[in-house]
């Protein structure tokens, strides 16, 4: 006796689908903002220096925060999507610290505290908080592999 027919496999997906989507382009878009206005501000910083100017250490965020942005949305693999957390994560981890702890120097890098808030500053806290909750997104619900079934003749794979 043949078991009963049934339907078509269901449809993956749909709302999931679309919101890892969005997910991908607000990532990006957060750490494009950031991008910018690292490379933006970068000219500001290059006075305060040690080994190396703070503002050198700006246009590195901004070229990081950048190739993040175009693995994002470009290559979508696990390893760019972890690339990109924690680009948009250590962005936002050091900007937060150097806000409220005065650090000093550390080696080669120069005393960034700046325990001061303005537009551009609030705008990259914003773009990279929101990078991270969508990468965070994107790692927690990336798609697994699928298991291949077993033969019904043989049972191997």
């Amino acid at each position: 006796m043949s078991s009963p027919p049934t339907g078509p496999p269901p449809h993956r997906g749909g709302v999931g689908r679309f919101a890892r989507g969005a997910a991908r382009v607000l990532a990006a878009a957060g750490l494009a903002v950031d991008a910018y206005l690292h490379a933006h501000l970068a000219d500001r910083y290059d006075a305060i220096t040690s080994s190396v100017s703070q503002g050198t250490l700006f246009r590195v965020e901004a070229a990081l925060a950048a190739l993040a942005a175009l693995l994002v949305l470009l290559w979508r693999r696990p390893p760019g999507d972890l690339f990109a957390a924690a680009v948009a994560v250590g962005g936002l981890a050091l900007l937060l610290v150097y806000r409220y702890v005065d650090v000093g120097e550390l080696g080669p890098v120069p005393d960034m505290y700046e325990p001061v808030w303005y537009g551009e500053k609030e705008a990259t806290v914003v773009a990279q908080a929101v990078a991270a909750l969508a990468m965070f997104y994107l790692l927690l619900t990336r798609a697994r592999p699928r298991r291949r079934r077993a033969r019904a003749t043989g049972g191997a794979f």
